[in-house]
């Protein structure tokens, strides 16, 4: 999910120009205000997924928009600023597929170098509404783990979370 960082010259407290600059020898550099001094920390975004189980089927959705359109996803998108993340990705299965869903367990959490999301990723279930495609997506599909399209993934974090789904599905309870 790697999209193209903003560059950022001006400082939101006062309007000053930011510059590079080294703070501590152990981080990486900061954006720092020539005027006030305020440091503009570049976060990562965080990233809420679901991979929703229908009738012992997984939904896989088909991106509409870049990145990696027309390649399939499971339902999810940014968290707000202040929201839960498993609020976020219960909203984000609705908003992308019509599906209402119950948060089960953490599948993972997915970060690489370079790329500034950070993508946290829960088993879900379906209790409601029908599979439709949202705005963002072109098509939907529900697949049984030998059907899906692993060829035709986008992200690296959907094939982590989908065979760290099908790993945990395998274990015995304890």
């Amino acid at each position: 999910m790697s999209h193209h960082e903003p560059e950022f010259h001006y400082c939101p407290v006062c309007g000053g120009e930011l510059n590079t600059v080294t703070l501590k020898q152990t981080e990486p550099p900061r954006l720092v205000c020539s005027r006030c001094r305020f440091v503009f920390y570049l976060d990562p975004k965080v990233v809420a997924c679901a991979v929703v189980e229908v009738g012992g089927r997984i939904a896989l959705l088909k991106r509409g928009i870049e990145p990696q359109k027309g390649r399939w996803v499971m339902p999810g998108g940014y968290v707000d600023r202040g929201e839960e993340v498993t609020a976020a990705a219960i909203r984000e299965t609705r908003e992308e597929c019509g599906l209402d869903i119950r948060i089960q367990d953490l599948v993972g959490v997915y970060s690489y170098p370079g790329n500034t999301q950070v993508v946290v990723v829960y088993s879900a279930q379906s209790l409601a509404g029908n599979l439709v495609a949202g705005d963002e997506t072109t098509d939907t599909g529900l697949f049984l783990p030998e059907e899906i399209p692993w060829d035709q993934l986008a992200f690296q974090s959907t094939i982590e979370a989908l065979r760290d789904y099908y790993k945990k599905r395998s274990k015995p309870e304890p």
